[in-house]
């Protein structure tokens, strides 16, 4: 931020002026970098599986490649605390260069790792490694960076402004998506195999350098924690949003973030539940996540602008249960259909649903939060409901939908944590500081 931006931080009554685009621009390209590495193991699961553990069973290799992709969440919570801590005590810059320093290194070393029958059992040995530490990087990424927006923001658009967090994750699904529908129609399966599902890891390493250099650029947010909390309300110099114990919002926030990124997960799991599950072809499959991340990219911010007009809580609440009445319906009309038409139609009418609904859910916990441990407060909340839920969901189902051989497993699966995250929804008070002034 500019310096006449941290005056208007610190000073109760006076709205921020807008942080500079480049500013912004940095930190959400470093997080859809890092999460197009991160999706991009989801995308390449079988592949994966068949290079580091192959197996006369290719369901065991699909099992295999989705625990390594789950190992990457045991280190989030300890990412979460050791750069979550270094955010709010030296600042958010220094954080956010360290977590993209250390993707840097997990996605040169994944894509560089020579398979199972080059080097044995050294290769899956690397892999899960250079999982474990793009876990800690990922642990580390979402404090820092949302707090670092709700900073920057004005009062009245911090939801859009958070908005872009998702809005960038969705980019990265977009451009793995495209470069796997590249690749599966231009490549034999063979050479996907071989060589081709290490092509978006090594994309990756190549832009890092460039984005570690626009990262530099980044001015410091971290407030003079007693001013931000005075100015922290916005600009009628109301009181802040009255803040949930901590231990409640904590639990509801677990409940939330578990909800949400286990829907998160399985929406972007319909790549290898197309391909793996249904049999369809690879690039029709792959297209799904294409328009995963087409519609996520446009309706996140959607749900970022409705969020700062109407408030958090209904935001988050409608499209939720709209998408609750929907999930059995549409995952009955891919096994059923089993085309691209039923794949994508159902992928963008729940997509569209669960991303207008996250936005608000990320902006509630955040500015829940005082400024002196939001950015730590926040990763560990977010790590720990990723770490034990999202590290878990495509294993379980993949191994859920072979054991009880049910195509709608998933649908029970994504129904089930639904219905947990709407009781949270019902429970958390609502956050919006213009809702809360003329509510009172």
């Amino acid at each position: 931020m500019t310096g006449d931006n941290t005056t208007a931080a610190a000073t109760p009554g006076a709205e921020r002026a807008p942080p500079p685009a480049s500013q912004v621009l940095a930190v959400v390209i470093g997080n859809a970098l890092e999460f197009f590495d991160f999706l991009a193991f989801a995308f390449f699961a079988a592949q994966i599986g068949r290079t580091f553990f192959p197996s006369d069973q290719p369901i065991l290799s699909l099992l295999a490649s989705l625990a390594t992709f789950g190992a990457g969440f045991l280190t989030r919570p300890l990412g979460a605390f050791v750069i979550g801590r270094m955010a709010d005590r030296v600042g958010r810059k220094p954080a956010m260069l360290l977590t993209f320093t250390l993707m840097g290194v997990a996605m040169l070393g994944i894509g560089l790792t020579p398979g199972f029958a080059a080097i044995g059992v050294i290769a899956p040995v690397l892999a899960v490694t250079f999982r474990l530490i793009q876990g800690f990087a990922l642990g580390g990424e979402v404090g820092p960076n949302t707090a670092f927006l709700i900073e920057a923001a004005p009062v009245s658009k911090r939801a859009r402004y958070v908005s872009l967090q998702y809005v960038s994750q969705s980019v990265a699904v977009l451009a793995a998506g495209g470069i796997g529908v590249a690749l599966a129609h231009y490549l034999t399966p063979a050479d996907l195999d071989l060589w081709g599902w290490r092509v978006p890891f090594l994309i990756g390493a190549i832009i890092v350098p460039f984005g570690f250099m626009l990262r530099r650029t980044l001015v410091e947010t971290l407030p003079d924690h007693e001013a931000e909390e005075a100015a922290f309300a916005g600009a009628d110099g109301a009181a802040p949003a009255p803040r949930a114990g901590y231990a409640r919002l904590a639990i509801l926030g677990l409940m939330l973030l578990a909800s949400g990124t286990v829907i998160s997960y399985l929406l972007t799991y319909f790549t290898t539940y197309a391909s793996s599950t249904l049999g369809m072809a690879d690039d029709v499959a792959f297209g799904a996540t294409v328009v995963n991340g087409l519609t996520g990219a446009v309706f996140c911010y959607v749900g970022g602008m409705l969020a700062d007009r109407f408030g958090r809580k209904p935001v988050m609440m409608w499209p939720h249960i709209a998408m609750m009445m929907l999930v059995l319906p549409c995952y009955w009309a891919i096994e059923h259909f089993r085309t691209a038409e039923a794949l994508y139609g159902v992928t963008f009418l729940l997509v569209m649903l669960a991303s207008i609904s996250a936005v608000p859910v990320l902006v509630a916990i955040t500015e829940s939060l005082p400024a002196r441990v939001r950015a730590g407060s926040l990763a560990m909340i977010y790590a720990v409901a990723i770490s034990v839920f999202g590290g878990s969901t495509q294993f379980v189902v993949a191994w859920l939908g072979d054991l009880l051989h049910d195509p709608l497993t998933p649908a029970w699966y994504m129904l089930t944590f639904s219905a947990a995250g709407l009781l949270a929804m019902l429970a958390l008070p609502e956050s919006a500081p213009g809702k809360i002034r003329r509510r009172g």
